[in-house]
Formats: structure tokens, C-alpha cells, sequence
């Protein structure tokens, strides 16, 4: 077997609200074999994976899987549940997979989640894919022994997040804020746009730098809380090994060295009491420490959030038990086969190691058999990182001591802050200092970025939600982080539709993200220029802090290879459906199509409202899917056919839709209408010459209404929406002399034959010439459908290649259009040119005075810079006077619209 790919779904997918990968497996020699072809497979392959056994399958029961597998099932289905199996074997708690044919014999794709939080970077899932593929072969071969994972398990537990992070997660999901991950670190990015905050472990956007310098320094800490009378013992820095013996000289024994700027108990040496122990751990500590008194009393440490104490643990220094029989090193080898216990910070509980030097200060080696009963300590300190564990003491904290906490940490000027206290007792007030009294209970250090799993996981106590505290802190009064947002998709007309609802939403300030095939756009401003409607491209918007509204272009290419880019939308839009990207990504009908663009109608948040074409029988039937039910969501239509039945029936409910009622775009709610303009007067509809236009708008004005727009201010952005600047390529006029150019991205056949209509109402049928390329990856018998709808629409043609072959051969793709094009209309003037320069140049040379040239266009920059450098000029809405032709009227009903005249789309809806 082979694997020849495997993408990341980062989001929300056409297979599963969670993240997945999708690889595309090749069965090569085992093409057409079942598992009960092979003697022996199915208990070979059980010995292997014991359990596989567990594994329900179809069934909905365990044994479903071994039932299939020795019934005789195909390998890559056994492929998905084999991966599934090593997934959980080395911590990956994942359980969906599915397996799907790729459209050819032998060919699958395993559809395989991931952990929601797993980096999507990561080779984890590749490697396991892999690892499963080679573990089916070689028991296909005769083996039986499962793989050895063990390097595998420690990257994914290395790349997992920690408990700290993963409580501020799930706290966040709780709550609805959308929260990302980014690659494997522990940064987060909480809420979208100016709601948007970040936090790396318990340090948040807000947390003060000058704090976290002041705590990283113990010695600053200690003079800062000194100077304000906070009990801390005596003690200070010391540069030299003559200053650290001087320190112990001056405060007797026993001290505690430990590094000026060190974290996580690393070098801290206790019970420090001659000369020789100081000297040793000064050098140990590299030279730079902090030599201070040795406080007796209990270990504890309290967390402040946002001028709160949320949580307090007594702490335990790594310890063993003696029975008598076992050395230490035995018994701390039993302590390290809890299973929370593990590498660095990845569990709840770290490993203990045995510190020689505690050790000795106990007259014990690792090789030492404690009686029963004596505890024998194995590092000095509480540090969890060192082993450690905590009892959760929250509820018996002193208020003075809380006080005191609080105190600390706003002289501190954070807002997250662990306080390492040495006390009696947690339940008693801390003395305050004097001038000549001794401290005996106070303040050790700060911590600006504490770690929070001794009070998640307490081996003794109350679990403390932390991670909510701290959502808590950051997203106060109940805010779940989000900015309104809209996601638009469907097959045609969803670039327009974006930039339109944008720039109806941009009123009075408000800052606006878009997304669309040409860019993304910051409050009107261009920051990134490509193809623009994947995830990669909402995080871009929705991540950026100066965003207040969100208007997502989200095209098929996107949702197939990388998911969504956000789990909800406030506003989801599906203009229509219709015969494109068929034969790509598996996609070979258009109810294909339609359910992956359904997923945009799905992940709209329950109470969201769901914008949908009455006119398009594919949009009509989303209404029917179980995620797209109106007892979910708001539906609103928009139709240019005010009869429509769909539309009929839900006025009579009481409902609204934007329609075109006697040649006015209007709001319908139940039996009232409200004209809101003259659809001839929309801007790019040329006089009511292009409904396609008119549908748009219809489809833009409801999401922007649905956001709460005001109806004021949406007539008014209308009427100063300028398509030449805001639309640019989208039905673009110009003038060069006597001839007209239509600019226009038409690469489909419904858009085509919409377009060609437009320039048919306005010049005729006879006086379009057309400079036409079409895109490489469609299917050819959707490049002939577009070629007998242009054959349909023009005179004269000439035909080139884009320079982005999309797997094409130089020159095959205006070949095959020519073909068809001659084949449609014999007597058609079709010429092929070499690239868009020379295409939009003969084409012009083509045109007789009072015809227009359509030129459809790949990349529209050249494009635009060609005309421009040959002297043509923007003629924005000026329908082109010509004697005896006047643009038809646009009326309704809008079948009247909608006929084909003479330009009809073979075979497709339209």
C-alpha cells in the first residue's frame, strides 16, 4: 500500500466538527482483495492489536469491526481502524474514521480525526497513517507484531498542550469563545477581531512586562516587598562564593541558595549549614544566587487572577515511603508508573528523580533500603517540575494571608501571580516584620507565570477550575469573545456579495475584515493579495485586533483541503449552486457540490440567520438538512420571482425576504413591503439590464440587515457603492472609443450565460465580441458547456491560454473550446491567441464601432494595466446609447427575467 498524501482539516469539515486529516491511500497489489482472501489475516492482525476487538465499526457495538474483518472487508477500511488503534496506544484519545472511495479501483481516502488541539503542523498523524499502512502489509505477509510507538508517543506528548494551557482552553470553550492554537506552542489566540486576546500558559496580553522583570529577579522582588513591609527572610544576593559564605556567616545556618533569575526549583539547594554545602551550590547555581535564611513551616503557594485568590495548595516535595524490602530507587520507580505522571509539564504529575545530594543530607543512596514508614525525601523543594505534588488548602486560607497575596501581587503590578509562602499553617495570619523582630513566616518569591497543575489535579483535595478564572479575568461579563460575522459561499456571485455586505456594514467607523478571491481587507485596505477565501485567510481577519466586523468569502477549494476557518458564523449566505469544480476533490455531481457548500449553512450558530436563493432548487433543498432546520436558525430568502412558493409560504408565516417586486428591490416582512431602491438604480446593474447583479444585492442587503444594519444606512451605502472601484472585475465597463469593454470573471457556464445576457439586453445579440480564457482544472465537458454558451453569445472570439496551466498542455484548453465552439455555431469566427495580451488586443481589433468587447479574465491586474496603457476609461454605470436599442425593463415576475433568451446553458441548471 501506499499513501500519497495527507492534508490537515484544521476546523469544522465536510466530514466531522472537528479537526481531521484526509489521506489518500493507493492498495496497489492489494486492489480488489478483501481481508477474507488472506488465511489468517483477521487473527493474525488481533494478536497485533488486541484492541481492535473493542472497535464498534458500523455495528454500533464492540465486535463490529472483527465481525467485518472476518466477513471480509476491504484494506483500507482496515487501514482507518489500525490507525485508530495506534492513535490511542500512544495518547491520542481519537475516535472517528471513515473510509471513502477516491473514484478509482483500488484508491480510498481515510478520513481520520485528530485532537482538536493538535498542531496542525504536526507529522504525528502522518507518521501513524504510515505506521498503520506498514502494519497492514506485514500482517497481510505473515506477522504479528505491533510496531514499536515509543518515539512516537513522546512527540505527540511533547507536542501535546499542557494542563495549564488545556484548562484555559476548555474554560474557553465552555464559555463559546472561539479559541486557536498556534502550531505547538502554549500561545493562544481567545476571541476573533477587537475582542480578541491572547494568552501563552497563565500570561495574558495584559500582564505587565516591568512585572514579569521584577519577579524573574529575585533579588528585585525581595527589596520591592521588603521596602513595603511584606514579610520575606533575611537574606540577599551574593556575586562571589566570599559573598555567599559571608550571607551564611551573617544568618547562620540553615540557608537556601538558589539561582537570582531561576525557575522551576532548578539549582535550589536547602538545609544548607557549613561553609563547603554554600560553596557548592553557589557555583552550582551559576554564580549569581540569592542566599537567605531557611524559614521553617509548610511549602504553600496562593494564585492571584485579576485582584482575586482563586486558589491555594499546600506543596509536597517529591518523596518514597519505605517497606522494608525496596531500595529508593525501586520505590521511586513505583511512583513513576502512575500513569499522570510524565516527562516535563505534559502530565498532571512530573517524574521524580533522585537528587544524591538530599539524599545524602538523609545518610541514604538510591541503593538504600528504608524501614517501613520512613519517608525519605528525594529532591529539596515543592517544585512540581521536580515531582512534587499539592493538597488544595483553598478553602482554609487565612484573609490575612489573602490579603497579603493580593498586596504582593499589585506592588508587583501583575495580573497573574503565583506568592510561595513558607507558614505554619495556611489557616493562620502572617506576623508582620519589625525592625527587630525575625521573620519566620513570609513570602518566599514570586512566580509572574505560574504553573497551574497543582491546583487542577491536587493528589489531595478540591480540583480548582483555574483556566475558567483566568477566561474569567480576560473576557469579563459573561463575553464570549466574538465579532458579528458573515460567511459567504455558493458557486457564483459570492465576491460581490462579500464586498457589498462589507461595505454596507462599514457605516459610521465600524472596521470591517473581508476575504475574497482576489485579497483581504482590513477596513477598506488591501494587506494581503491572493486567493483569499480558505482558512488561512478568515484567521487573518479574525485574528487581528483592529477588526469589528467579519465578511468571509469561503470558496470549495478551502472547505475540502483545510475545513473552515472558524467554528460559527453570525450570518451564512449561499447565493447558488451550479455546475463548476465537477471531477476535482471527488466532486463528480452537483449535489456533491452542494454538500460541501452546505457546511457554510450548518456551522451557522443556532439563533444565527441563514440567507438563502429562493431561485435555486439546490439552495432550496439545504432547508431539509438536519443542522439547517428553521426551528435552528432564522432563514431569510431573497429571490427576483416575488411568486416564488418557498417564498410565498414563509411571508405567510410572518417571515422576511428580500425580493424584487415591480422592478424595486424591497423588504418583505409578512404582508408589509418596504421599497428600499429602484432596481434599475442599483449600482452595476446597468439600468436593470443584469438581475444577476440585482440578486446580489439582495442576498448582501439581507446579511447586512440581518447584523442589524440599519435600513437608512444600508439604502444610503448602497446608492455610494461604486463598482468600478469596490468591485473591480466583477461586471467592469470601460469605453475605448467607439467600442465598449465588459470586464468580468465569468468562469463557469450559469455565469457566462449570465453575463452574456447583460451585454445582449444592452448591445444585442450580434454586437459582442468576446477575449475568453477558461481555467485549466475544470472537467472537459464543463469547458464545453462554457464554449457552447459563448457560441451561443458572440459573433466573433478569440481564445487563449492562462499562463497558470492548472495541468493542462500549452495550448489544449482554447483547443477544446475552439472545437466545441465551431461545433455549436460552424459560421463562428474563433480565433486562438497566444496569452491575454495579445487576445484582449485582437478582440478589440475585432470590434466595429457601437460593440462591446467581454473579456474574461484569469488574473484581472494584466488585464486592467493592458486597457489602461491602450487609453481606455471607466464608464461606470452609463448604459451605452445605441440607436434604436434600449435596455430591456426589468420587471417581475422574475421569470421574466430569468429565461435564457438566446443564450442557454446545455444541460445545467442555471
Amino acid at each position: 500500500m501506499k499513501i500519497e498524501s495527507v492534508r490537515h482539516l484544521r476546523g469544522p469539515n465536510v466530514y466531522l466538527s472537528r479537526p481531521a486529516v484526509v489521506a489518500r491511500l493507493r492498495l496497489e497489489e492489494l486492489t480488489g482483495v478483501e481481508t477474507s482472501d488472506v488465511t489468517g489475516f483477521a487473527e493474525r492482525l488481533l494478536r497485533a492489536l488486541p484492541g481492535l476487538a473493542e472497535h464498534h465499526c458500523a455495528a454500533g457495538a464492540p465486535g463490529g469491526f472483527v465481525s467485518r474483518l472476518r466477513g471480509g472487508t476491504y484494506f483500507g477500511h482496515v487501514t482507518e481502524h489500525v490507525c485508530l488503534e495506534l492513535s490511542q496506544r500512544i495518547g491520542r484519545d481519537v475516535n472517528f474514521g471513515r473510509t471513502l472511495s477516491a473514484g478509482e479501483p483500488g484508491c480510498y481516502r481515510l478520513v481520520i480525526e485528530c485532537p482538536v488541539d493538535e498542531s496542525p503542523g504536526s507529522r504525528v498523524p502522518h507518521e501513524l497513517l504510515q505506521a498503520a499502512a506498514d502494519l497492514v502489509v506485514a500482517v497481510v505477509a505473515g506477522g504479528t507484531a505491533a510496531p514499536a510507538l515509543d518515539e512516537l508517543a513522546a512527540r505527540a506528548e511533547r507536542e501535546a498542550t499542557g494542563p495549564s494551557t488545556r484548562s484555559i482552553i476548555a474554560a474557553a470553550r465552555r464559555r463559546g469563545i472561539p479559541v486557536e492554537r498556534f502550531d505547538d506552542l502554549s500561545l493562544l489566540r481567545l476571541g476573533w477581531g477587537n475582542r480578541r486576546r491572547l494568552a501563552w500558559a497563565a500570561m495574558t496580553d495584559r500582564t505587565s512586562g516591568v512585572g514579569i522583570d521584577i519577579a524573574g529577579d529575585k533579588q528585585v522582588t525581595r527589596r520591592l516587598l521588603t521596602e513595603a513591609g511584606v514579610p520575606m527572610p533575611a537574606g540577599g544576593a551574593a556575586r562571589t562564593a566570599a559573598e555567599a559564605l559571608d550571607r551564611l556567616a551573617r544568618l547562620g545556618g540553615p540557608v537556601v541558595v538558589k539561582p537570582r533569575c531561576g525557575r522551576q526549583g532548578e539549582h535550589v539547594a536547602l538545609d544548607l549549614c557549613t561553609p563547603e554545602e554554600v560553596e557548592r551550590a553557589f557555583h552550582a547555581a551559576g554564580g549569581d544566587v540569592i542566599v537567605e535564611r531557611q524559614l521553617g513551616g509548610r511549602d504553600y503557594r496562593v494564585l492571584v487572577v485579576a485582584g482575586e485568590v482563586v486558589a491555594a495548595a499546600e506543596r509536597i516535595a517529591a518523596h518514597v515511603v519505605g517497606d522494608g524490602r525496596s531500595t529508593v530507587a525501586e520505590l521511586a520507580d513505583r511512583v513513576n508508573a502512575d500513569p499522570r505522571r510524565g516527562l516535563g509539564h505534559s502530565r498532571v504529575l512530573t517524574r521524580v528523580t533522585c537528587v544524591p545530594a538530599v539524599l545524602a543530607r538523609q545518610g541514604c543512596t538510591v541503593d538504600s533500603v528504608p524501614p517501613p514508614g520512613r519517608t525519605v525525601w528525594l529532591a529539596g523543594t515543592g517544585n512540581l517540575s521536580t515531582g512534587a505534588t499539592s493538597h488544595d488548602v483553598t478553602d482554609l486560607i487565612h484573609p490575612e494571608v489573602a490579603r497579603l497575596c493580593l498586596r504582593v501581587t499589585a506592588l508587583l503590578g501583575l495580573d497573574i501571580a503565583g506568592i510561595d509562602l513558607r507558614l505554619p499553617g495556611i489557616d493562620e495570619p502572617v506576623p508582620p516584620p519589625g525592625s527587630d523582630d525575625e521573620v519566620t513566616a513570609g513570602v518566599l518569591e514570586v512566580n509572574a507565570v505560574p504553573g497551574l497543575r497543582m491546583h487542577l489535579a491536587p493528589v489531595r483535595g478540591r480540583s480548582r477550575d483555574v483556566g475558567d478564572a483566568i477566561v474569567r479575568a480576560m473576557f469579563p461579563a459573561g463575553s464570549d469573545g466574538r465579532i458579528p460575522t458573515v460567511a459567504i459561499t455558493g458557486t457564483n456571485g459570492k465576491t460581490t456579495v462579500a464586498r457589498l455586505t462589507a461595505h454596507l456594514l462599514a457605516d459610521n467607523g465600524l472596521r470591517v475584515g473581508l476575504t475574497t478571491t482576489d485579497d483581504v481587507r482590513i477596513d477598506g485596505r488591501v494587506v494581503y493579495r491572493a486567493d483569499a477565501t480558505g482558512p488561512q485567510s478568515a484567521q487573518m481577519v479574525l485574528g487581528d485586533p483592529g477588526v469589528q466586523a467579519a465578511v468571509l468569502e469561503t470558496a470549495r477549494g478551502g472547505l475540502l483541503n483545510r475545513g473552515l476557518g472558524y467554528d460559527w458564523s453570525d450570518v451564512g449566505v449561499l447565493t447558488n449552486i451550479t455546475a463548476d469544480h465537477l471531477g476535482q476533490d471527488g466532486l463528480d455531481t452537483i449535489e456533491d457540490l452542494a454538500h460541501v457548500k452546505a457546511l457554510v449553512a450548518e456551522r451557522v450558530r443556532d439563533g444565527g440567520t441563514l440567507v438563502l436563493n429562493a431561485d435555486d432548487p439546490w439552495v432550496r433543498s439545504l432547508v431539509d438538512r438536519p443542522r439547517v432546520r428553521a426551528d435552528r436558525k432564522r432563514i431569510v430568502w431573497f429571490s427576483l420571482d416575488p411568486g416564488q412558493p418557498v417564498v410565498v409560504e414563509h411571508l405567510a408565516k410572518g417571515a422576511t425576504a428580500y425580493l424584487l417586486h415591480d422592478g424595486w428591490v424591497v423588504q418583505a416582512t409578512g404582508a408589509r413591503r418596504t421599497p428600499l431602491m429602484r432596481a434599475a438604480d442599483v449600482p452595476g446593474t446597468y439600468g436593470g439590464a443584469a438581475p444577476h447583479v440585482v440578486a446580489n444585492t439582495l442576498a448582501a442587503i439581507a446579511a447586512a440587515r440581518a447584523l442589524g444594519a440599519a435600513q437608512e444606512a444600508v439604502c444610503r451605502r448602497l446608492a455610494e457603492f461604486d463598482p468600478a472601484v469596490d468591485n473591480a472585475g466583477r461586471g467592469t465597463l470601460l469605453r475605448l472609443g467607439d467600442v465598449s469593454v465588459f470586464v468580468d470573471y465569468a468562469h463557469n457556464p450559469a455565469a457566462l450565460a449570465a453575463t452574456l445576457r447583460t451585454l445582449h439586453r444592452l448591445w444585442g445579440p450580434d454586437r459582442c465580441v468576446a477575449a475568453l480564457t477558461l481555467p485549466g482544472d475544470r472537467r472537459d465537458d464543463l469547458l464545453a458547456a462554457c464554449a457552447q454558451v459563448v457560441a451561443d453569445g458572440v459573433t466573433r472570439a478569440v481564445l487563449y491560454d492562462d499562463e497558470d496551466l492548472r495541468g493542462r498542455t500549452p495550448g489544449e484548453v482554447s483547443r477544446l473550446v475552439e472545437k466545441e465552439m465551431r461545433m455549436r455555431r460552424p459560421k463562428l469566427s474563433a480565433v486562438r491567441a497566444a496569452g491575454c495580451r495579445e487576445a484582449v488586443t485582437e478582440a478589440l481589433r475585432l470590434a466595429r464601432p457601437g460593440e462591446v468587447v467581454l473579456v474574461v479574465y484569469e488574473r484581472l491586474a494584466p488585464v486592467l494595466d493592458l486597457l489602461a496603457g491602450l487609453g481606455a476609461v471607466p464608464a461606470g454605470d452609463r448604459v451605452p446609447a445605441l440607436p434604436g436599442r434600449a435596455p430591456r425593463p426589468l420587471v417581475s415576475p422574475g421569470r421574466a427575467i430569468m429565461g435564457n433568451d438566446r443564450v442557454p446553458v446545455p444541460g445545467y441548471h442555471v
